[in-house]
């Protein structure tokens, strides 16, 4: 076989790889001129995005991705952060990888694969959200998140975004929390759209004062919230009636959300039940060993402290008023994000029939386009390991045939 036979061959190849996993790179832009307006990440460096654009039809929706990766509360934990991509541009990559809901794929991504996706980078450490004027003298940090989520939506309106049709706004872990939080403000930046509803993926992080670690979840959100100067920026509805620390928390603020709003969840969530739910038993090393694994080394008692968060987390989200617009999927998976994943997109068995036997990706889409109401919860209090093989009494796989 010859250079080019070969090289037709392997282009060949490739493209049936794509066509059977989906996903393809996408280049990351940056945006130097906001720099002069003060919209930088953490360490200065201007801030940026990633665009696949769209198609047919596709061209005149958009759907834009708010990355997550936590919060940093600290001078020193933000310094720390600077070093690395979510604190700095100047470590990223040029491209990103675009899968899931961002897939280009049709069989994958059918109902989104041809609109105009948007990958949001974060490197601002407040759920693009803070906006300090002064720039810190001992480390020269920068604390401008909301300035970042500006600077970036409008580039985009400048690239078409003003003149679209259906419009989504979504994220996961931090980048659903910003979702939430920028939703209605983000909705009147596009009065002439036909449709504009928000996403938000693992972004309802529990404040829940009947929960051990309660203490410890209010300080770190208020050092959050002081830190990034976060006061100015959160609801009005909800400042106005408690303290603003506890406006970050979505069980506070989601009711007074007008726009519509999907909220993906797993009611064992992993990272919060991980990092930010403490309960004092047996020693932090001890916890840490039960859920850090397969969750097969859990003992009885922690068992049922697993289902004390399932339960709480469950009932706050029923005890929201409701909403005709307000969608929900919450299943009891031990995970954390699912949309930019194929196994958390388009699963055909993540929860098997419990939820309708919808996959995310259909369950969004039926709410997105009004085909139904969407409000599945799993019915079930049992967890759910769908990430390993472990087949106990206590844990099922779930998540197969994912491809």
């Amino acid at each position: 076989m010859d250079y080019q036979s070969l090289r037709v061959f392997s282009l060949l190849i490739i493209y049936m790889l794509l066509k059977v996993v989906g996903g393809a790179r996408v280049n990351i832009t940056l945006i130097p001129g906001a720099v002069s307006e003060g919209a930088v990440c953490l360490d200065g460096s201007p801030p940026g995005y990633a665009m696949d654009q769209g198609s047919g039809y596709g061209s005149y929706n958009w759907l834009i991705y708010l990355q997550g990766g936590g919060w940093c509360a600290a001078t020193a934990s933000c310094a720390d952060r600077a070093k690395f991509p979510l604190g700095s541009s100047l470590k990223w990559n040029t491209t990103i990888f675009f899968d899931g809901i961002l897939d280009q794929n049709r069989t994958f991504n059918p109902d989104f694969y041809n609109w105009n996706r948007v990958h949001v980078m974060y490197c601002d450490g407040s759920s693009f959200l803070g906006d300090v004027d002064e720039v810190d003298p001992e480390t020269n940090l920068y604390y401008r998140g909301s300035r970042v989520f500006n600077a970036v939506i409008n580039e985009l309106l400048a690239r078409g975004l003003n003149y679209a049709d259906n419009v989504i706004l979504t994220g996961g872990s931090a980048g659903g929390l910003a979702t939430i939080l920028h939703c209605d403000g983000f909705r009147s930046l596009l009065p002439n759209a036909q449709r504009v509803k928000c996403i938000s993926d693992s972004g309802f992080f529990l404040r829940a004062t009947n929960l051990p670690g309660v203490d410890q979840r209010e300080d770190f959100f208020g050092r959050v919230v002081e830190l990034h100067g976060l006061a100015n920026f959160l609801p009005a509805t909800c400042t106005s009636r408690m303290n603003p620390d506890l406006c970050i928390f979505p069980e506070n603020l989601v009711e007074d959300i007008e726009t519509p709003l999907f909220l993906l969840e797993s009611s064992y969530d992993q990272f919060q039940i991980t990092e930010l739910y403490t309960p004092n038993v047996g020693g932090r090393h001890a916890w840490k060993s039960c859920v850090n694994g397969s969750l097969g080394f859990c003992n009885s008692t922690e068992l049922e402290l697993l289902e004390d968060f399932h339960s709480t987390f469950v009932q706050t989200l029923q005890d929201l008023d409701y909403s005709t617009s307000r969608g929900m999927f919450v299943h009891n998976c031990f995970r954390h994000g699912h949309i930019l994943q194929k196994d958390g997109w388009k699963c055909s068995s993540l929860v098997g029939n419990v939820l309708q036997n919808k996959t995310i990706a259909g369950a969004i889409s039926d709410w997105y386009f009004d085909r139904n109401d969407v409000k599945y919860v799993d019915a079930s209090s049992a967890i759910r390991n769908c990430s390993s093989n472990f087949h106990g009494n206590t844990f099922e796989r779930k998540c197969i045939g994912c491809m």
